[in-house]
C-alpha cells in the first residue's frame, strides 16, 4: 500500500508540474506577440509622424505661396504716397516708376462742372480749411488757392490736375485705371455719369474702371455704357456699423471692398457672384500678407512699393521651399 501511495503521488507531483509548463510556454508566446506588435508600432510611427508633418508643411504652404499662380493687381491709391501728395503728377510718376498694375484716381467734379482729380482731403491741404469741398469751388478757385499755398507744399509737381490730364498721363503705361467718383454737394450725382464717360471717351481709356460709394450713380453709368468696367463699393454702415449688401448691383462686375471686412466666405459669395474682389485700403503688411493669403483680385494701396517688395519676398521664400507655380 506504502509503495501504491508513492506512486500515486509522484504521479501526481509529475502533473502538477507539467501544468506551469504549458502556462509558461503560453505567456512567452503572448509577450512574444506584444513585443512584435510594438516594435511593428515603432517601426510605424516615424512615416505616420512625417506623413501628418508633411500634410501640416503642405497645407501652409498652399496658404502663403497659392496666390503666385494668380497674383493680385497691385494698384496705386493716389499714385505712390510715399514721396508725393495723392493725385498729384509726381505721386503717378513715382507709382508708374514701380511698375505699379493700375493706379487709381479720385474724381471730383467743380462748381463749374470740371471733373478734376481731386479728393476734398486733397482740398483739405491746399485750402488750410477741413470743411471745404470741391464741388464748392471753381476750377479758378481752386488753382488760386493751390497758388497760395504753394509755397508751403514739401512736394514737387504737386499741382491739381484735371480728371483728363491725369488719365492721358497714366493710361497707357498701366493694366487698369480706377475712376473713384466723389458724388458730393452742391450738384451730387446730377450729369456726373455722362461727365465721367465723356473723359473717358476723349482720353480712349480703354482699361479704365469706375466705382463709387453711390450706387444710383454706379447704376447710371451701367445704363450709359456698356463698355466700361463698373464696380461698387461694400463697407460698414458709418451709422449702424453693419456691412452693405455683397451682391447688389446687376451688371457691375467688381466689388471694391474695405479690406478688414475680407474673409474666405466673402470671396467665396463674391466670385460665385461672378464678382472680381479688389481690396482697399491696404496700407500695412500685416494686412497686405493677409489679402494675398485670401487671394484677392488687386490689392490698392498708397504704398505700393511696399506691397511689391513683400510679394517678392513671399515668392523668394515659396521657390526656395519648392513650391512651383
Amino acid at each position: 500500500m506504502a509503495i501504491l501511495g508513492r506512486r500515486r503521488e509522484r504521479e501526481l507531483g509529475v502533473g502538477w508540474h507539467r501544468f506551469p509548463l504549458r502556462l509558461t510556454r503560453h505567456s512567452w508566446r503572448r509577450q512574444f506577440r506584444i513585443l512584435i506588435i510594438c516594435l511593428a508600432l515603432i517601426a510605424l510611427l516615424p512615416p505616420i509622424f512625417f506623413h501628418f508633418r508633411l500634410r501640416t508643411f503642405r497645407q501652409a504652404q498652399l496658404k502663403k505661396c497659392s496666390w503666385l499662380n494668380s497674383p493680385p493687381l497691385v494698384c496705386a491709391h493716389g499714385g505712390d504716397l510715399s514721396k508725393a501728395f495723392a493725385n498729384t503728377m509726381a505721386a503717378y510718376q513715382d507709382a508708374l516708376r514701380s511698375q505699379v498694375d493700375c493706379i487709381e484716381i479720385d474724381v471730383s467734379r467743380s462748381s463749374d462742372g470740371v471733373l478734376l482729380a481731386l479728393h476734398d482731403r486733397d482740398l483739405h491741404r491746399i485750402s488750410g480749411d477741413r470743411t471745404s469741398r470741391v464741388g464748392h469751388f471753381s476750377i479758378k478757385e481752386i488753382k488760386e488757392l493751390e497758388s497760395t499755398h504753394q509755397s508751403s507744399l514739401k512736394f514737387a509737381d504737386s499741382k491739381v490736375l484735371t480728371a483728363a490730364e491725369a488719365l492721358k498721363s497714366v493710361s497707357r503705361s498701366v493694366r487698369q485705371v480706377i475712376l473713384d467718383a466723389k458724388v458730393g454737394p452742391p450738384a451730387y450725382e446730377s450729369g456726373l455719369a455722362k461727365d465721367i464717360l465723356s473723359a473717358v471717351e476723349m482720353t480712349e481709356c480703354n482699361n479704365c474702371l469706375l466705382w463709387a460709394k453711390n450706387d444710383d450713380l454706379v447704376r447710371e453709368v451701367i445704363k450709359l455704357s456698356s463698355n466700361l468696367t463698373v464696380g461698387y463699393i461694400v463697407m460698414k454702415d458709418p451709422s449702424t456699423g453693419l456691412r452693405s449688401n455683397l451682391l447688389r448691383v446687376k451688371g457691375a462686375g467688381v466689388v471694391g471692398v474695405f479690406h478688414p471686412l475680407i474673409d474666405e466666405r466673402l470671396m467665396r459669395t463674391l466670385h460665385r457672384g461672378k464678382k472680381k474682389v479688389y481690396a482697399w485700403t491696404v496700407d500695412d503688411l500685416d494686412s497686405m500678407q493677409k489679402m494675398l493669403y485670401e487671394h484677392v483680385d488687386a490689392i490698392v494701396t498708397s504704398k505700393p512699393t511696399v506691397l511689391q517688395h513683400l510679394m517678392q519676398d513671399i515668392r523668394t521664400q515659396c521657390l526656395e521651399e519648392g513650391y512651383s507655380f
